[in-house]
C-alpha cells in the first residue's frame, strides 16, 4: 500500500482525518480523478503503549546481539525437542493420521494434517500452477499487443481459467453473486449492499446450497475449492458495490461499470485465495500500471521464483522434521510432552503459517507485479511481532486495508469516542470471524483478539496521561523505557501466541497451553516464557524501528 502511495504521490490529494485504531494512527486521503473512494494509509511505526516514548532510544549493540543470540537459541533448542517428540511417537502418530512417505526428502515421512498446506499443494499440482502460468504468458501478449484491451482480455482469461477448475456452475455462481452485488449497489445504499454480501455470503453455509453443491462435483477438494473462491471473491465484489454506493458524481461512476466490475473479480492470480485488493487501487493500477522493460520483467520473475523455491522449500522441511499439527490435533500427547516441546510446538505452528502464507500469497503478489500492480506487502514474520495492533495491521495487510476502508471508518471509528472504538472495533472482529466460517473456535479467536487490542489500546492511552507520562520521562532513561516497552510486549505477545493457536488448533488446544504454561506452570514456567518473550520484543522492537526508519 505505502508503496502503491509513493508512486501515485502525484495523483494524490491528501485530506487529513486520522483515526486512532489500537496504537494506529490513519490518514484518509482521496484519490484524484478516475479513481474516487477514500484511502486509509497506515502511518508505519513502533506499536505498543510506550512506543511514542521510546521511537529513539537505542540500546546498547552488546545488548540486542545478547537478546538476538538468545531468541535464535530458544528457536533453535525448542525446534530441536519438537523433532525429538516427533520422533519418539512417530508410529504413534502413523496409525492416527497417516503419514506420508516422500521420497524426494530422502524417505522422511510428512506431516499432512494441515489441510490448507496439503489441499494448495495438490490443486496446484494438478491444474492451479499451469493456469498461472497461462495468465502470465497472456498478460505479456496482452502489454505487447493490445495493452489498451489488457483488462478484458485478462478478465476473459479469468473467467476460461476458472471453467477449467470450477466448471461451468463454478462460473455461473461467481458470475451470479457478482450480478447481484451490482444489481443492488445501483440503489446507492451501504448498508444495502452490505445485507447483500452477508447474505450472498451466507447461502455458502447453508446445509441445502451445500448438498446441491457437491453434486456438481466428483471430489470433495473440487466442492472446497468452490467454496474458498466464492468466499474471497466476496470481499471482491463488495469493495466493488461499496465504492460505487460512494460515488456521487456521475463522471466517477463510469469507473464503476459492470464491466469493470467483472474484470475485477476475474482477475485470475487473486480468484481462489487473495490476497485481497481494493478495486481503487486495482482500477488506478490497471489503468496506469508500472511496466517496465522486458528483461526487467525476467529479473522480477527469476528472483520471485527464487524466493518462492526457498520459502516452499522450508516449508516442505517444517511438515518433515516436525510433526506439529498432528501432535496438536492429539490432545493426550500434548498433555504429556516436555514444556520445551510444548513452546517449539507453538513457535513451529505460527512460524508455519507465516511460512505458507508467503508461499501462498507470494505467488499472485509475483504475478501482479509482472502485470504492473503492486500488491499488498508480504505478511511479515510472526518472530518480529510483539502487539496485537502490529499482528493485524503487518500480517495480512490486505485484509487490513479492506476491514480498515469498509469496516472501521465507516462505522466511526475512534471519532464517536470510547464506546464508539469499542463498538467499530468489536464489529470489525466480528466480520472477520463471519467471513472466515462463523464457527465456534472463531469466535472465540475473534474475541481474545479483540479483548487484546483493546487492552493495548487502554494501556497505550494509560500511559500517554501527562500523570504517568511525565514521571516516567523524569525517572527513567530512554533505554530503560525501552526495557519497559519490551517487558509490556512481552505479556502481550504471550497472549497474542496463545490467542492464535485458538485460530490455528482450536479451543482445546488453547486450553492445554493456558493449563500447562500460566496454571500449572506458574510461576517457573510462566516466567520463562516470559523471559524468552521479552528478548522477542526487543529483537522485534529494534526490526520495527530498523523498518520504519528504512
Amino acid at each position: 500500500m505505502k508503496q502503491h502511495f509513493n508512486n501515485q504521490m502525484n495523483k494524490i490529494q491528501t485530506t487529513q482525518a486520522e483515526v486512532n485504531y489500537g496504537g494506529r494512527l490513519l490518514v484518509e486521503s482521496r484519490l484524484g480523478p478516475g479513481a474516487g473512494a477514500k484511502v486509509s494509509l497506515l502511518h508505519r511505526g513502533c506499536s505498543g503503549a510506550l512506543a511514542a516514548h521510546v521511537t529513539g532510544a537505542m540500546l546498547p549493540r552488546w545488548e540486542l546481539s545478547l537478546y538476538l543470540l538468545t531468541s535464535l537459541g530458544f528457536h533453535f533448542y525448542s525446534f530441536y525437542e519438537v523433532h525429538k517428540a516427533s520422533r519418539e511417537h512417530e508410529e504413534e502418530l502413523d496409525r492416527e493420521f497417516e503419514l506420508e512417505t516422500d521420497t524426494f526428502f530422502g524417505g522422511l515421512k510428512k506431516d499432512p494434517t494441515d489441510f490448507e498446506w496439503s489441499f494448495w499443494m495438490e490443486w496446484g499440482k494438478r491444474k492451479l500452477a499451469w493456469l498461472l502460468l497461462g495468465h502470465v504468458v497472456v498478460s505479456q501478449l496482452a502489454i505487447l499487443l493490445a495493452k489498451k484491451h489488457r483488462a478484458w482480455i485478462l478478465m476473459a482469461y479469468g473467467v476460461c481459467a476458472c471453467w477449467c477448475v470450477l466448471g461451468a456452475p463454478g462460473v455461473a455462481m461467481a458470475a451470479l453473486h457478482t450480478i447481484i452485488a451490482f444489481c443492488v449497489a445501483q440503489l446507492h445504499s451501504l448498508p444495502l449492499s452490505w445485507l447483500c454480501s452477508l447474505l450472498l455470503l451466507s447461502t455458502l453455509r447453508l446445509r441445502s446450497v451445500e448438498e446441491i453443491q457437491r453434486t456438481w462435483y466428483t471430489t470433495e477438494n473440487e466442492y472446497f475449492l468452490l467454496q474458498f473462491t466464492l468466499t474471497v471473491r466476496c470481499l471482491y465484489y463488495t469493495s466493488f458495490s461499496l465504492e460505487l454506493c460512494q460515488q456521487q458524481l456521475p463522471a466517477k461512476r463510469a469507473a464503476c461499470s459492470l464491466p469493470w466490475m467483472l474484470a475485477y473479480v476475474f482477475y485470475y492470480p487473486v480468484f481462489h485465495n487473495g490476497p485481497i485488493l481494493n478495486f481503487p487501487e486495482f482500477f488506478t493500477q490497471m489503468q496506469q500500471p508500472e511496466l517496465c522493460s522486458p528483461r526487467h520483467r525476467l529479473c522480477i520473475l527469476a528472483q520471485g521464483l527464487g524466493r518462492l523455491l526457498c520459502w516452499w522449500g522450508l516449508a516442505e522441511l517444517m511438515v518433515h522434521l516436525m510433526y506439529t499439527h498432528a501432535l496438536h490435533s492429539s490432545t493426550p500427547l500434548l498433555e504429556v510432552v516436555s514444556c520445551w516441546t510444548l513452546g517449539g510446538l507453538a513457535l513451529a505452528h505460527v512460524l508455519f503459517f507465516y511460512v505458507k502464507y508467503l508461499v501462498l500469497f507470494g505467488v499472485p503478489a509475483l504475478l501482479m507485479r509482472l502485470d504492473g500492480l503492486s500488491p499488498p506487502p508480504l505478511p511479515r514474520c510472526v518472530s518480529t511481532m510483539f502487539s496485537f495492533a502490529g499482528m493485524w495491521r503487518y500480517f495480512d495487510v490486505g485484509l487490513h486495508n479492506f476491514l480498515i476502508r469498509y469496516v472501521y471508518i465507516p462505522l466511526g471509528g475512534s471519532k464517536h469516542g470510547l464506546l464508539g472504538t469499542l463498538l467499530s472495533t468489536a464489529m470489525t472482529f466480528a466480520f472477520v470471524s463471519y467471513w472466515h466460517g462463523s464457527y465456534e473456535d472463531l469466535w472465540c479467536w475473534a474475541g481474545l483478539n479483540w479483548l487484546g487490542v483493546t487492552v493495548e489500546s487502554a494501556a497505550r492511552r494509560l500511559l500517554e496521561t501527562p500523570c504517568i507520562r511525565d514521571p516516567l520521562a523524569q525517572h527513567l532513561s530512554p533505554q530503560a523505557r525501552r526495557r519497559l516497552h519490551a517487558a509490556l510486549a512481552s505479556c502481550s505477545t504471550s497472549m497474542l501466541i496463545l490467542f492464535n493457536l485458538v485460530f490455528l488448533g482450536g479451543i482445546q488446544v488453547g486450553k492445554t497451553y493456558w493449563n500447562r504454561l500460566f496454571v500449572q506452570g506458574w510461576p517457573w514456567v510462566t516466567l520463562s516464557v516470559l523471559g524468552f518473550l521479552y528478548c522477542y520484543s526487543h529483537v522485534g522492537i529494534a526490526w520495527a524501528q530498523t523498518y520504519t526508519m528504512s
